[in-house]
């Protein structure tokens, strides 16, 4: 369940810090009851963007599947071994 606090709860930074390491979701702050930012570690926050990063990647691969953008896999391991003298 996300974790919501109002904007004035940022005065507590180390009780802050550690919610924020304490859980791997990100805290959304609200300000005058609208919400207004994000925060998280600095932990969740680089494996939600390895996430993203893979993700973008799987779906390029899948995009150069669907237009046959793609070689035997035999014949890429033969030249790659002929090229580093594997």
């Amino acid at each position: 369940m996300p974790k919501i606090i109002p904007i004035r709860e940022l005065q507590n930074t180390s009780e802050i810090s550690k919610m924020c390491h304490t859980t791997d979701e990100p805290i959304f702050v609200t300000k005058n009851g609208y919400g207004d930012m994000v925060i998280m570690s600095i932990q969740a926050y680089e494996e939600k963007m390895m996430m993203t990063e893979l993700f973008a990647k799987l779906d390029e691969a899948e995009q150069q599947i669907k237009e046959g953008k793609t070689t035997d896999a035999r014949q890429s391991l033969k030249q790659l071994r002929e090229r580093y003298g594997i």
